[in-house]
């Protein structure tokens, strides 16, 4: 299985340009760009070896929902993953039904999901067997509902099918928690997130992780087999960094 290295710009560049700029110095295969919406269509047309992903989505088709984008235009401007339920929007208050609603429209146009689960500082303080519960909890319901028997078939080995980014909150952004991951606590619950949609769903998913990713700590998690690649947030802004980091996935790619 190929690493993916996804590239989470968040609110970053300031301006077209800016964004252009970037796009062409990390166009390289094996990488999803997702800009802010307000850049895709200027994003996707310099692109010719990344390909495109949105941070959000909306679950409804159409209609009075002012500031929302739905799936449709996310499909008419020619984006192929979306961002779900990332760590920052759910500290702005983003619950699991809300994310479930996004999750089933994002399957149901066809684009490829990237499901972002985590656990806080405080679970993982209490220690791994709460951390697994407070994500089996976030799965179980950003999931409910959803017919995944279809995935594996729909979305073939060929596409990225279903996408989860585990990303440990008590990780990022280091220097306020001071809690570095070890790569091996990655692993551990990377093997979890795969059992469980397996056992569960019959889902065969890839599992990215990040938690503050960088090109001085990427080897040591992508050169696990368990880890298939890695959402990076910060570090995407810089592109020699996120060069270094796709150059590192490539190494590991099992084909």
């Amino acid at each position: 299985m190929k690493k993916l290295i996804v590239a989470n710009w968040k609110m970053n560049p300031l301006s077209v340009s800016e964004a252009v700029k970037l796009t062409k110095k990390e166009d390289i295969k094996g990488a999803v760009i997702a800009p802010p919406f307000v850049f895709l269509e200027s994003v996707e047309k310099v692109l010719k070896q990344a390909e495109l992903g949105a941070q959000d989505i909306f679950w409804e088709e159409k209609g009075a929902y002012t500031g929302e984008i739905s799936a449709a235009m996310l499909k008419n401007l020619k984006v192929k993953y979306v961002i779900i339920g990332h760590s920052e929007r759910r500290c702005l208050g983003e619950t699991d039904e809300i994310i479930n609603k996004k999750l089933t429209a994002t399957i149901k146009a066809g684009l490829t999901p990237i499901l972002c689960v985590g656990e806080p500082l405080n679970i993982r303080k209490k220690g791994l067997l709460s951390a697994k519960t407070f994500i089996k909890n976030q799965l179980l319901k950003n999931l409910k509902g959803i017919n995944l028997k279809s995935l594996n078939s729909k979305f073939s080995i060929l596409n990225s099918r279903f996408i989860v980014a585990y990303e440990p909150v008590w990780a990022i952004s280091t220097g306020t928690t001071g809690i570095p991951a070890k790569p091996e606590d990655a692993v551990e619950m990377h093997k979890f997130i795969k059992d469980l949609l397996a056992t569960r769903y019959s889902l065969l998913a890839k599992v990215l992780y990040g938690g503050s990713v960088n090109s001085k700590n990427a080897e040591s998690f992508l050169k696990n087999p368990e880890i298939d690649g890695a959402l990076v947030g910060g570090a995407s802004l810089k592109p020699e960094e996120f060069k270094k980091i796709v150059k590192i996935a490539e190494k590991y790619n099992d084909e």
